[in-house]
């Protein structure tokens, strides 16, 4: 599932890409035939991004809000002039005479009115990319619960935007262990992680790509990092950790996969 940093950047090039002239929203499959109907003819007023929610607004002052979470297999292609032919499942086409946007397989796809995106927004953790964010959000809940770190951060309701990656990723740049009860993990800890979460998803959204070793930790020092050496412990079971060379481990939490170093990360 596409991390925080995929949504802010897609925000940011949907807001490039369409801002200005009228959009022409159809639904070339069918399923969202009404909503693409309710937003046509449109000027695309805002996008935002809060967690892994995408909030696209249309007229003013955001008379229409198109909701998208792509989900596992939701993704968005775009392109500058004249589209393909649609073909397949494609959910919608957003168009300008100079661009368009197809969106295929979202896990959601819906109009919003401004008080449903008040109780999304709601609902959800304070997302690290978002200048609105307050990390004492996120603390008043992981510090009065036992459940683990690792699962509180994938949790949306309490950190919006991060997943499995980026979880696995700062807990070990934290040296904390995944399984610590969040009323374990002290608030200079949990405030350290928040700013490098900050850091890591800021350079996400450059990059279009998650990098969170050093240089230093690369089998390669100088350029750009390689995909085998761009994490420390995800999808490295097995492998020894880049730090102490203990073989990083897994094991299943909430039906995802936790990587740590047992030694690095020691309870």
């Amino acid at each position: 599932m596409p991390e925080g940093h995929t949504i802010h950047r897609a925000a940011r090039h949907l807001r490039e890409l369409l801002s200005g002239p009228p959009v022409h929203a159809t639904s070339p499959q069918g399923r969202f035939a009404t909503g693409a109907a309710s937003i046509d003819g449109l000027e695309l007023t805002s996008s935002e991004a809060v967690g892994k929610h995408l909030l696209l607004g249309f007229g003013e002052p955001r008379e229409r809000l198109l909701h998208v979470h792509l989900g596992l297999y939701g993704k968005w292609q775009t392109g500058h002039g004249e589209p393909p032919e649609p073909k397949g499942a494609l959910r919608l086409r957003l168009q300008t005479p100079e661009a368009w946007a197809d969106l295929r397989g979202p896990t959601a796809c819906e109009i919003y009115d401004p008080e449903q995106r008040r109780l999304l927004v709601a609902r959800l953790g304070p997302d690290p990319l978002r200048r609105d964010a307050d990390p004492e959000r996120a603390w008043a809940r992981i510090s009065r619960t036992t459940t683990s770190i690792g699962a509180l951060l994938m949790d949306q309701s309490t950190l919006a935007g991060v997943g499995n990656v980026y979880r696995a990723e700062v807990l070990f740049r934290a040296r904390i262990d995944p399984l610590r009860p969040g009323k374990a993990v002290t608030r200079d800890e949990w405030l350290a992680m928040w700013a490098d979460l900050v850091t890591l998803l800021r350079a996400g959204v450059r990059a279009g790509r998650i990098v969170t070793t050093l240089p230093e930790h690369r089998a390669r020092r100088s350029g750009r990092a390689r995909q085998e050496d761009a994490h420390y412990v995800y999808r490295r079971t097995g492998l020894p950790c880049r730090i102490c060379g203990t073989p990083v481990l897994t094991a299943p939490l909430l039906a995802r996969n936790l990587y740590w170093c047992a030694v690095c990360q020691a309870a």
